[in-house]
């Protein structure tokens, strides 16, 4: 990593009782609004996955757009965008899955993924891991199988690095944050 966990950490803003009360959300902006985080940020993802063997970027609504589509960019990959329901034009296939906060659908493009394709799927955070495994069960659907799970976030305690690892997907994040860790 181009920079140490600590340094990382302090550009990550802790919000208490957001979305709801007893929640510490994880709030990335700060990292966007300076330049030079961001930038290393995604070379820390580049530089992990420049010689790796995989065909797509898989990036989830929203904020795994942000870091996802430079990553694409950057590794000429095509970029394939995995939303929250009914913001998608053509056919889609959809999943539901749980949140920490309730149930949610995820929908992609029906013809984004041939068979045979190998797709890292990249989301900000990974707390119960539902959105990625959501994403992961449309990319199967599709034919195509998921070749990393990545983040810039961990909550470990929400057991989502696990329950994507029982489901034979390897994980990696830059940092990873305890559930009271301010």
């Amino acid at each position: 990593m181009i920079f140490d966990d600590f340094s990382l950490k302090t550009l990550i803003r802790p919000v208490p009782d957001f979305p709801k009360p007893g929640v510490v959300f994880r709030d990335i902006t700060p990292l966007f609004q300076s330049p030079r985080a961001l930038r290393l940020v995604a070379d820390s993802f580049i530089q992990r996955y420049v010689e790796a063997d995989f065909s797509h970027i898989g990036a989830m609504d929203a904020r795994g757009f942000l870091i996802g589509s430079i990553i694409a960019y950057e590794l000429n990959k095509p970029l394939v965008l995995f939303r929250k329901q009914g913001k998608l034009p053509a056919d889609v296939l959809a999943e539901p899955y749980q949140t920490e906060y309730g149930e949610a659908l995820l929908e992609v493009h029906s013809d984004s993924l041939c068979e045979g394709d190998k797709v890292l799927v990249f989301d900000d955070l990974i707390a119960t891991g539902g959105t990625l495994l959501a994403a992961a069960r449309l990319v199967r659907r599709m034919g195509a199988s998921v070749f990393e799970a990545a983040a810039i976030i961990d909550l470990p305690e929400l057991g989502g690095s696990e329950r994507l690892a029982d489901a034979g997907i390897p994980t990696f994040a830059l940092t990873a944050f305890a559930l009271d860790e301010r």
